[in-house]
């Protein structure tokens, strides 16, 4: 249904978010999306990792 973002894409979104945040606040919108990517990507392996614990554990049961 979606495909991944191309280049011509992404020229787009950061023109637009040029447009409406500014040039003075995209670097701390870039670190806080960086860390809430980071932060989201850690939840999901630990949740990964915690339903494989599950997994393993009722197999040997």
């Amino acid at each position: 249904m979606f495909s991944r973002l191309g280049f011509g894409e992404l020229i787009l979104i950061l023109i637009v978010a040029l447009l409406i945040f500014g040039p003075k606040k995209l670097p701390e919108i870039g670190k806080a999306l960086g860390h809430g990517i980071r932060e989201f990507k850690a939840a999901t392996k630990e949740l990964q990792q915690s339903f494989s614990d599950a997994v393993t554990e009722t197999e040997d049961k």
